[in-house]
């Protein structure tokens, strides 16, 4: 299952998959500030992709809110992971936070050479963003950096479940509107 729009020389789409086996260039991990790969997908990271990125992070962190991180993605499809440290939910000003956190991972994609990358919806799940808020800021954000012109051909957002996946679908589908 997948949506996608043009947006001047890029592509937005959303598609269901797992983000840590997507064909890509790279794919945006939502970290924990000390980049300690736990729970969830830190601990999926951490087994598909090996013990080289682990040991990357050990020189790289802490991270503030709103900063970002490239590894390589060790053994896995994807060339390189973001660790992209975004707010959590309740945090004062979330939405500016998290809008400023997807375009830091944008501008590292691009000053990494990375023309594909895969996003999560931001913040929801673990970091308790609601899914919503997540799918809207996240296209919007997106939407709004590769409006401006980018070197980045190709962006998905990836639902990990049928919940996430429609949720992103109709934010996308909203795009399509903006622009008739």
């Amino acid at each position: 299952m997948s949506e996608k729009k043009q947006i001047n020389n890029s592509t937005l789409g959303v598609i269901k998959a797992d983000i840590t086996a997507t064909e890509i260039d790279a794919f945006v991990f939502y970290a924990r500030n000390d980049l300690k790969l736990g729970s969830g997908f830190g601990n999926a990271i951490a087994l598909r992709g090996g013990p080289s990125i682990r040991k990357e992070l050990e020189n790289l962190g802490p991270l503030n809110v709103t900063e970002v991180v490239v590894t390589t993605a060790g053994t896995m499809k994807a060339k390189n992971i973001i660790h992209a440290c975004g707010p959590k939910f309740q945090e004062e000003n979330i939405e500016e936070k998290l809008k400023t956190t997807i375009q830091n991972v944008l501008k590292a994609a691009e000053a990494n050479g990375i023309e594909s990358i895969a996003f999560p919806p931001m913040g929801a799940g673990f970091y308790g963003v609601p899914i919503d808020l997540s799918a809207k800021i996240t296209i919007d954000s997106i939407a709004d950096y590769l409006a401006k012109g980018s070197e980045i051909k190709d962006v998905v957002v990836c639902g990990n479940d049928t919940r996430e996946y429609k949720a992103l679908v109709p934010k996308l589908q909203d795009l399509n509107k903006k622009a008739a």
